[in-house]
């Protein structure tokens, strides 16, 4: 099962925005570094959630850390044999930023996206949530065996 990494471009075209502007105009201005240094700093970023992938007998089994969120602001979609597991987190923290001294827990929207390998029965996942945990239960398809044709 091949995980694919989702990255924002907004993120990326912002970022490189910001270093062209910080270059062009604010080069021998350190007041001006220090603000495009801040703007960027501040900017919403993408997240991840943590997430373990584990191969059984039976099937396949993510489990995913998504501590904070609420169960209906995630949504579990199968298609073409491509899982995707989409989600958002609110922010605690205020926008003004008033009192806080650090801010380190991510929020925003994320999302993951895995091909499932053959054999896996994409018709039978099941996801479960608690205690800020989310598992998807991935099946396989029955093996099917050869059987001997008799010739008449």
């Amino acid at each position: 099962m091949n995980a694919i990494r989702y990255e924002s471009v907004n993120m990326i075209r912002q970022f490189h925005d910001e270093v062209n502007r910080l270059f062009q105009n604010d080069l021998h201005n350190v007041r001006g570094v220090a603000q495009a240094a801040k703007r960027v700093r501040s900017a919403p970023r993408a997240w991840m959630p943590a997430l373990d992938v584990k191969e059984e007998d039976g099937g396949f089994v993510i489990t995913i850390d998504v501590p904070g969120i609420d169960p209906k602001d995630i949504e579990v979609t199968m298609e073409a044999q491509v899982l995707s597991i989409k989600g958002w987190r609110a922010s605690a923290a205020h926008d003004d930023g008033k009192g806080y001294i650090r801010i380190e827990r991510e929020h925003g929207d994320f999302e993951r996206r895995f091909s499932l390998p053959e054999g896996a029965d994409g018709e039978s996942i099941a996801a479960t949530s608690g205690h800020g945990v989310l598992s998807i239960n991935i099946p396989k398809k029955p093996a099917i065996r050869a059987r001997r044709i008799e010739i008449q």
